[in-house]
């Protein structure tokens, strides 16, 4: 079964960037997008499968990041869902509340597209590799 990652990017450069980088990464899986927060549990709410892995942006409208990672992991449907914030925030404000929140894990977005590869293939060892329990 092919694992499953949601990308919560509102900036069209950065994510059509994202999805360059994981077609050249060694990932192999889904890829759902939501624009913004709200879409984003919008999708997760209604998601009959849920997704292996949610990347998620913090400045974003309507529904910040931080408001979505505080609703992911406050519904216990959802809050075994791993979330890693992926921002170019590198504000410690912006980590110590995302860590409270319960976030699985904080990066920044790299500068440079080879960068962005790698990061998208650490990421896919730890969370999207297939035989990994959901």
């Amino acid at each position: 079964m092919s694992k499953h990652l949601l990308l919560v990017e509102d900036n069209t450069a950065d994510l059509e960037l994202a999805r360059l980088a994981l077609e050249a990464s060694e990932v192999q899986c889904d890829l759902s997008v939501a624009r913004d927060g709200q879409e984003a549990l919008d999708l997760l709410r209604g998601a009959g499968v849920l997704p292996d892995l949610v990347l998620l942006d913090l400045n974003m409208p309507r529904v910040s990041g931080h408001e979505v990672l505080a609703a992911v992991k406050g519904d216990a449907t959802l809050q075994h869902v791993p979330v890693v914030v992926f921002t170019t925030s590198d504000e410690a404000r912006d980590r110590t509340r995302a860590r409270s929140a319960g976030a699985d894990g904080y990066v920044l977005k790299p500068q440079h597209f080879e960068e962005l590869i790698a990061a998208l293939n650490e990421l896919g060892q730890r969370w999207l590799t297939p035989g990994r329990p959901a």
